[in-house]
Formats: structure tokens, C-alpha cells, sequence
């Protein structure tokens, strides 16, 4: 039975370990050295090479003179401290790098001011928050307060402690009407920090600079801080406002220093000496959480590499969203073993569903093969349920010019059965995951788990493109409705422009662009983090039972 397996053997079997030996083994039918491949992988290689200098110059901060005047006041840079604070040779997954990349004209702001992700500290998993004070003394633009929120979505959708490496002027006073008075602007910060320690995810901050205003509530709220003497200083108003408004002629040491806060005002819990001392303390802390710091679970199989090289994505995709390409030679070099339970895989063809593991974590893949008929729709909603039920995670890879258009389509109910996967994918009760390797385009942007569906995690590759439409649709339409042919092109250019990937990077409409040779390990770790926010956990013939943390609401009326 089962080749070599006893049936002893089998029964012995988690269920997901025997679905994974059902899964069969994907083809590779590419070849690596024909020219189309070789010219793909070319351009790829170049929209990567152009990635990893942005992101070079990126991790720089605020440049060589704001860093040596860091480094001469004592200070540990930035990435130093973050450095200093993550178990040595463990991972950390930095979350939007390239955010206000070109947004602000006339400034340059690496990472909006701020170093955001996902890192181990003592063992267990927190997002990392770090104000970069080389960066316009680490003020808050617009675009810094979406990156920190995001961070804190991340930590309460996976229940991971969070550690603030605080050292911040506060708030942009140029942009405050953009940073300050709505729903999701600086004050959610707070709120999200009160929320979460209700729910009883730890926050704790790091104290190593000024921490003015709106700022000094980053401690304040923190369930344990530490400030570094001498250095470190938290106050509501700065001496010149203080002066201004009582008269009252202040330092800041007196005002809102660390030995103050630790031994009058009992805003701090500890008192460091230098950084150093500050993050060892941080790492302590972290420690000893306790039951907050439950471990990763582990996988439900065991890891396998995938047969086929991760370099090979690079020929396959290439960079032209209109070449079309066949998703299985994707999927054969993300997934465990590179093998793939495919499910209905006769019909709606343009659309591939099934189930496979990624490093040894089950997971259920949506992904595109062609533009979304009714019948792929349909089936991507049926697959979607059925891992909703089963409590599987989902994987999108996204690479879709959108629903089909036309009489015969819209006769045939597009618009109701596009509207049942986007219906599926919205209330799909599982941790969701997405990775744009091509084209996202039109309503096929819903359907395969946009940023507005609420995705755990999204990631984009270099050459990915997000638009209301194609290239070649938006020159048609612009055709119709525009006589100007300079209008027309400039416009063209324009949304040319507004649909690349490092366009929606800067504006944090994802969580960063990754490498396609990146993309199983970065899935890996993103189902790995979820894995460790399941809400309940029973036993039942000796088998546990999951159930992750959503409210059961089920999926709502389909319109038939």
C-alpha cells in the first residue's frame, strides 16, 4: 500500500502528511536555454540588481553626516541597535524598506524615518519598530505613521510582542494635517498600543533619544520601558515650549531626562547606561514574557527542498506582464518537494487550484493561468471555501489582466460569479498570503486578495504591475475618450508610471518587493508566524484540532 508504507504505518499518518504523499510531482517543462528564457531571465536580473541598489542606499538612513553626528554624541546607529537587540544569525523580515521612496518632493526619506519587521529576540518572534533619527531626527511624515501602524496590524493579526527603539521629534509639524487629527493617523499608534495590550500582546519600548509630544506616549503606554541616562528624554513640551508657555527656563535633562523619569515621575521601569546596556535589558524583557512568547508551532511535515532550482523563476516570468507563462512552473519552485495536490484541474482552466506544503506548513494556492472566466471564478470560490472549512491557509500568486468582458461573458453571469470569489476571498475565515508575480489588474486585483481584502501578508516581485487596467486596454480606451494625443500619452505615461512595483512600495500598498528566488522562505516564514496565532487547540482520538483566530462568520448571501 502506498509503495513502501505499511498500513500500520499510514493510520499512524497526520492527515496533512498523507495528503501531502497523494500530491503528485510538477513537471518542469521549461527550458533554460532557449532564448525566450534567456532573454527573460536577463531582464530580470536587472530590475533585481536595480532592487537591491535602492535597497542598499535605503538602509544608509539619512546619509554619512547625520550618522557620524550620531556616532559622536555615543549613539548606536539605527541599524546598529536593531542589530544589537535580534538573536545573532536569526532572520528578520524588514517590512516596507523602500516606503516614500520619491513621494516627497524635494526630500529624501529612506524607509519613511523608520526600520520596521519581524525578528527574533530571545527566542520569540516581535515586530521590531526603530525610529531612524538619521532621518529628519526621526520626525513623523504621513507615510511613517501607515508604516508603524501597518507594523502593529502585523502584531496583533499574529500575536507577536512589539519592541519600539524610540528616538523621534514627533510629528512632521509641515505635514501635521496629514499626520495628526484622523482615525488612522499619529493617535492610533496609542490606541493600537492599548489594544493590544488588553488582548495581552506585550509592548515594550527603548527610550534612546528625545521622545517629544505625541511621541512620548510610545513609553507612556508601553507595558515595561527602558531609557538610556543622559540621553534618553520624554516630554509633552520641549524646554522652548515650556518657556514660552509658563516662563518656566528648563534643561532637558531636568524636564524629562531618564534618571528623573526612573527615580520622580516613575514614567520608566529602567535605567541604562548606554544603547548597549538599553537593548540587553530589551532582550531581557523579552525573556521573560512568558506565556506571551509562545514558540512558532511546528509544521505539520516535514521541509523539503523543491526539485528545481529558485533561479530558474527569473526565465520564467521575465519582466513583460504580456507574456504569458504557465503559474505550475512557479508554483514547482515554491512549494515543498514540488509537489502539488492539484484540485479540479479540468476545468476553469485559467485558473489553478490545490494544495501543497511550504517548508513542511500546508497551504492552499489560488493562482493565475489566464484571464478569469465564469468557471474559473467559480472554482476559485469552491476551492476557497473548502480551505476555509478545512482550516488550510491560502496562497495567492497573482498574475491576472482581470474578469473577462463582453455579451457572451456578461450573459453568462461574469459579473455574479466574479462576484462570488471576491465574496469568498473577503470572508474566507484563514490566514491569507499574496505575491504579485506579474500583472494585478482591474477587478482580478479583488479577486486574487488585494491589499483592500486584507491579506496577512503581500509582497510584490520587481517586475509586478497594479492597475486599474493593462497597458495595451488603458491606450484603447484613452483613444475613445481623448482626442489630445498629447494628453493621451502623457496620461498613458503617467499610469505607466503610478502601476510599477516601487510606485506601490513607497506608498506602502504592500508589505515590501521580495525576490523571486526570496519567495518560498519569506511565505515560510509569514505561515510560520501564523501558526503561532491559533486561538484554540484540543485533542480528539488523538488528534488536535485548530482553530485560527476569526469570528466564524461564515461567507454571506451568493448571488446565484
Amino acid at each position: 500500500m502506498h509503495g513502501l508504507l505499511s498500513r500500520a504505518l499510514w493510520r499512524t499518518m497526520p492527515q496533512a502528511t498523507r495528503r501531502a504523499y497523494h500530491a503528485s510531482v510538477l513537471p518542469s517543462l521549461i527550458s533554460t536555454s532557449s532564448p525566450e528564457f534567456q532573454a527573460k531571465a536577463a531582464a530580470m536580473d536587472e530590475l533585481v540588481k536595480d532592487l537591491e541598489a535602492n535597497l542598499a542606499r535605503a538602509r544608509l538612513g539619512g546619509g554619512s553626516k547625520a550618522a557620524e553626528r550620531m556616532k559622536a554624541k555615543g549613539k548606536l546607529l539605527p541599524r546598529d541597535r536593531l542589530n544589537y537587540i535580534l538573536d545573532p544569525g536569526s532572520p528578520f523580515l524588514e517590512l516596507s524598506p523602500l516606503a516614500a521612496h520619491e513621494v516627497y518632493d524635494g526630500q529624501y526619506i529612506p524607509g519613511a524615518g523608520m526600520i520596521a519587521g519581524i525578528g527574533r529576540i530571545s527566542g520569540t518572534e516581535c515586530v521590531i519598530v526603530v525610529n531612524d533619527a538619521t532621518v529628519k531626527g526621526g520626525s513623523y511624515y504621513p507615510l511613517t505613521v501607515k508604516k508603524h501602524l501597518r507594523a502593529q496590524e502585523i502584531a496583533r493579526e499574529n500575536r507577536l510582542p512589539c519592541v519600539y527603539v524610540v528616538e523621534s521629534g514627533g510629528a512632521a509639524l509641515p505635514h501635521q494635517a496629514n499626520v495628526f487629527p484622523d482615525k488612522e493617523h499619529f493617535g492610533r499608534i496609542f490606541y493600537n498600543m492599548a489594544q493590544m495590550s488588553a488582548l495581552g500582546i506585550p509592548q515594550i519600548a527603548v527610550v534612546h533619544g528625545i521622545s517629544v509630544a505625541g511621541g512620548a506616549y510610545v513609553p507612556a503606554m508601553a507595558d515595561e520601558n527602558i531609557i538610556v541616562q543622559n540621553q534618553g528624554h520624554i516630554f509633552l513640551a520641549g524646554p522652548p515650549l515650556v518657556k514660552a508657555a509658563t516662563g518656566e527656563i528648563v534643561d532637558e535633562e531636568t524636564l524629562g531626562g531618564g534618571l528623573m523619569h526612573s527615580t520622580e515621575s516613575g514614567v520608566t521601569d529602567h535605567l541604562a547606561r548606554d544603547d548597549e546596556h538599553a537593548l540587553a535589558l530589551a532582550r531581557g524583557i523579552v525573556g521573560d514574557l512568558g506565556q506571551a512568547s509562545r514558540p512558532l508551532a511546528s509544521p505539520s511535515t516535514t521541509p523539503e527542498d523543491p526539485l528545481y532550482p529558485a533561479s530558474e523563476l527569473h526565465g520564467i516570468v521575465g519582466t513583460d506582464v504580456r507574456q504569458p507563462f504557465d503559474m505550475r512552473d512557479v508554483i514547482a519552485r515554491i512549494v515543498d518537494g514540488s509537489r502539488f495536490r492539484e484540485f479540479k484541474k479540468e476545468y476553469g482552466t485559467t485558473m489553478i487550484t490545490g494544495f501543497a506544503n511550504i517548508h513542511g506548513y500546508e497551504i492552499g494556492i489560488v493562482a493565475n493561468n489566464g484571464i478569469l472566466f465564469s468557471p474559473s471564478a467559480l472554482k476559485a470560490t469552491h476551492f476557497i471555501q473548502l480551505c476555509s472549512q478545512r482550516q488550510i491557509p491560502l496562497l495567492f500568486l497573482v498574475n491576472v489582466t482581470g474578469y473577462m468582458v463582453g455579451s457572451k461573458a456578461e450573459k453568462g453571469g461574469i459579473a455574479k460569479d466574479g462576484a462570488k470569489m471576491v465574496r469568498a476571498v473577503a470572508c474566507a475565515d484563514v490566514p491569507k498570503f499574496t505575491v504579485i508575480v506579474g500583472g494585478s489588474f482591474g477587478a482580478g486585483n479583488y479577486g486574487m486578495a488585494g491589499r483592500a481584502y486584507s491579506p496577512r501578508f503581500l509582497w510584490m516581485w520587481p517586475n509586478a504591475k497594479v492597475s486599474v487596467m493593462g497597458s495595451a486596454q488603458l491606450s484603447q480606451v484613452m483613444t475613445t475618450v481623448s482626442r489630445d494625443p498629447s494628453q493621451h500619452s502623457s496620461l498613458q505615461a503617467e499610469i505607466e508610471n503610478q502601476s510599477t512595483a516601487l510606485y506601490s512600495t513607497a506608498r506602502l500598498w504592500d508589505d515590501g518587493i521580495i525576490k523571486p528566488t526570496d519567495t518560498r522562505d519569506v511565505v515560510g516564514l509569514g505561515l510560520a508566524l501564523a501558526s503561532r496565532e491559533r486561538r484554540s487547540e484540543g485533542s480528539s482520538s488523538n488528534q488536535k484540532t485548530t482553530t485560527w483566530d476569526g469570528d466564524g462568520k461564515g461567507f454571506g448571501v451568493f448571488r446565484m
